[in-house]
């Protein structure tokens, strides 16, 4: 034989040493989820291990994670019933728990790297991520109240907005204005191939956000679809955005691949609520190993293209 490929597979550290791919804290974007109250840190059912957590324990969450090393965080808000209308006013009351929660997360480590959820679906009595008049997901009027959320976000401090509802043309209509207000620092990171996935359902149920009526199949993407996911990313990065997302992320490494060898800035991906909770669930079966599992399909995620990656599993990663 001229070539024996075993040879570089043969000890611990020659495997170490040719790696193609390797996985840090730089890599991860944690989310976490906001409630009201004090006290309090609630877990999620389909999620285990995984919480709502008060401004108070938020505090707690921030220091932990940078003692980690985990630098950048995607927020999430549980918006009361009460406080759900059909307008979504309270997407824009510049006291609402998602301006107090940039601002806990700022005082507690000013360098922590903030991005923040932009749609309409925990302030709506539909659960639907934009506006809705009669069984139609309004598309121009949602993306107007996407952008006075964007300028609301950043004036509190955000350093990140992440639209993810799927809106056309809301990319453009955020970066100008936040142009417009004076923003011209703070960064986009479009949700630019969100599919309509069954693997969203956890996630659902920590911020109480089912759609109330039909599906979101009208504004998130066919799981059919390959190259209607270039054409979005290709409109998103031509209107301003500064990283796009693949979402889910273990489903659609193809995608994230074919995103990866298509734009030149750069590509994350979300391993979504159902792939944290497919790998609990087994791991407390006793089917599969769980470090093995989170390790393996968060490098897969890596290996497939993703520079950046939204993920449950970040601290037990990082720990591990």
């Amino acid at each position: 034989m001229n070539r024996r490929n075993r040879t570089l597979r043969k000890s611990p550290a020659i495997r170490e040493l040719v790696a193609e791919t390797t996985i840090t804290p730089n890599d991860f974007i944690v989310p976490l989820f906001v409630t009201e109250g004090k006290n309090v840190k609630e877990e999620i059912s389909s999620m285990p291990n995984y919480y709502r957590l008060s401004l108070d324990n938020l505090k707690t969450e921030i220091n932990e994670l940078w003692s980690l090393g985990l630098k950048s965080v995607l927020l999430f808000v549980k918006v009361p019933d009460s406080l759900k209308d059909e307008n979504c006013s309270e997407a824009l009351n510049k006291n609402g728990l998602m301006v107090r929660a940039i601002q806990t997360v700022k005082e507690t480590q000013p360098e922590i790297f903030v991005m923040t959820d932009v749609a309409l679906d925990p302030f709506s009595p539909h659960g639907h991520d934009g506006l809705v008049k009669g069984y139609e997901i309004l598309n121009d009027e949602t993306v107007k109240v996407l952008a006075e959320m964007s300028v609301l976000h950043a004036s509190a401090g955000a350093d990140f907005v992440a639209p993810s509802d799927m809106m056309d043309g809301r990319v453009k209509a955020i970066r100008s204005a936040l142009e417009l207000n004076g923003f011209t620092k703070t960064g986009i990171l479009s949700y630019s191939a969100k599919y309509a996935s069954c693997f969203y359902g956890p996630f659902r149920d920590a911020l109480d956000s089912a759609p109330g009526f039909g599906d979101k199949k009208t504004y998130q993407m066919d799981y059919r679809n390959r190259t209607e996911a270039i054409k979005e990313v290709l409109d998103d990065v031509n209107e301003g955005a500064d990283i796009v997302m693949v979402k889910p992320a273990g489903a659609y490494l193809d995608i994230i691949r074919e995103v990866k060898n298509t734009v030149n800035i750069p590509v994350a991906a979300y391993q979504v609520s159902g792939e944290y909770a497919m790998i609990k669930a087994a791991s407390q079966r006793g089917w599969l190993n769980e470090q093995a599992a989170i390790i393996e399909s968060l490098t897969a995620i890596k290996r497939a293209g993703a520079d950046l990656i939204a993920s449950y599993f970040a601290k037990d990663f990082v720990r591990r």
